[in-house]
This record gives structure tokens, sequence and C-alpha cells, in this order.
């Protein structure tokens, strides 16, 4: 039992909900007044491990068969038969269907929206069939966590949680981004769309930072929209000295320090704005 677990965390990477879950944490901090509601807060906490958990593993089913064929990712549970595709299946859909009773346990609303939000994260699985721009894509999937957050604490929808669904896609489609950048080769032979392939390495570096760029400029956006005040302001600069250092670890011709720019260093931003942004509302 616990090496199926274990087997099935590395499969739906379950250490990289730390990308997603503090930005919602952020929705929540902002969205209330005084301390959260925790029954609301643990389902919040359930729903975004259920909707992660399904648009994962769901992933993994739709792209098995290159994920065969590629060297990168042949060892992943499924390629590799550690196990069945019928499990995979039966994963997806009691995490669909966790995500789908958390929502309902939160609002009407929230059950309601479960479903669209899941469509698009099953959407995206297909985005490299026919698009360069799956990056965003990817990054609109992490990014709808903070306005579903909003959503359920609150009921409604306002510019705040909107701002932040674009500042988490475009961060996530930077850093996605650079990830791609070691499938450019496999991309082209199995002619699967991403901006690496579509421009080379060197361009999609570029663009990467400029979104990068675009999310700072979001990022203190938000500070004044959310009335904010210094010590968030030190966190968003402290972001932008670790996205200066992510873009300094990546260069076109070497590639190996790919995975501390991607997991390592934006693990640390997601976690370093929802401390500062908690202490500047709270204290």
């Amino acid at each position: 039992m616990w090496r199926k677990l274990k087997i099935t965390l590395e499969m739906i990477k379950f250490e990289h909900t730390i990308f997603a879950l503090p930005f919602a944490l952020i929705s929540v901090v902002l969205a209330t007044t005084g301390w959260p509601d925790w029954r609301k807060l643990g389902w919040i906490l359930l729903a975004m491990v259920g909707a992660r958990s399904a648009a994962m593993a769901f992933n993994r089913i739709v792209d098995r068969h290159y994920d065969l064929e590629n060297p990168r990712t042949r060892l992943r549970a499924l390629p590799a038969n550690l196990v069945s595709l019928a499990y995979v299946v039966g994963f997806t859909l009691a995490s669909s269907l966790l995500f789908i009773v958390a929502a309902w346990m939160l609002n009407r609303l929230c059950f309601w929206l479960s479903f669209p939000v899941l469509a698009i994260l099953f959407f995206y699985s297909y985005t490299k069939r026919f698009t360069n721009y799956s990056h965003l894509v990817l990054g609109l999937c992490l990014g709808l966590a903070p306005p579903g957050a909003w959503i359920a604490i609150r009921g409604d929808l306002h510019a705040v949680p909107l701002l932040l669904c674009l500042i988490v896609m475009l961060w996530t489609a930077g850093f996605d981004l650079i990830y791609a950048c070691q499938d450019v080769e496999f991309d082209r032979q199995k002619k699967l769309f991403s901006l690496p392939r579509r421009f080379g390495i060197s361009t999609a570096l570029r663009i990467s930072t400029f979104w990068h760029l675009c999310m700072l400029l979001l990022l203190f956006w938000l500070v004044y929209l959310a009335g904010l005040g210094w010590i968030a302001t030190v966190g968003v600069a402290a972001v932008a000295l670790l996205l200066w250092y992510e873009h300094r670890l990546v260069r076109p011709d070497d590639l190996s320090r790919v995975n501390a720019a991607f997991f390592t260093v934006n693990g640390f931003i997601s976690l370093l704005l929802l401390f500062a942004i908690s202490l500047d509302k709270w204290f």
C-alpha cells in the first residue's frame, strides 16, 4: 500500500502543489477579515488537492505514449508499468469527485464552476497537439486557484483574485517555458507544439523573461490594489531577485540546471509571497 501511495504521489508530482497552493492561500488572506474560517479552509485545501491530482493523472493518461518514447519521461509510472491504466483512470475519477464534493461543501457557485474548471484542466493535456501557447494554458490552469479560493470565501468575484489569476498565469507560463526547452528535439520529432520548438531556445528564454517581468509589474499593482504596505512591497522586490537568479541558472547552451530553476526557485517564490502578504495583511 505504501509503495503504491509513493508511486501515485510521484506520478502526480504532488510536491509541485507548492506552486499554486500558496497563491490560493494568498487569495484567502486577502478575501478574509480577521482569521479565516477553518472549515472553509479545509475544503479549499481538499478542492485544490482533488483538482490538481485529477489534472495530473489525466495528463499522464493522455501523454502515456509520448512519455514512453521520451527518454526524459519513460520511467514515469504508466510507461514503466508501475501502475495500470485502469488504476490511473480510477484515480482520476476519484480525484475529480473529491474536487466536486469539496466545491459543493463550499457554496453553490463553487459547485457549478467546478465542472468548467475540470474541463479546462483536462483540455490542457491536448494543447501541445495544436498550439505553441500551451504554456499559457497551463498558467491559466494554476491561475484558476486564487479566484476559486476567493469565491469559496466570499461567494463573489473581485479585481484582486482576477489579477492574482493573471499573475500566476504569467509566472507559470514563464517557468514552464524554461522547462519545455529540455524537449525541443523530441517535440520536433513528434511534431508537438511549443514555443522553444517554434522559435528556438534563445528566443523562448527571452519570452520567459518578458512574461516574468510582466508578472512583477502586476505584483506591484496588486500591492496597490489590495491596499498592502511596505512588507508586501519588500516581498515583491525579493521575488524579483529570485526571478533574476532563476534566469541566470539557465542558458541556451546549458540546460543542466533547469530543475533548480523550475522547482527550487519557484517554490521559494510562492512561499515568500504568501509569507510577505500574510504579514502585511495581519500585522
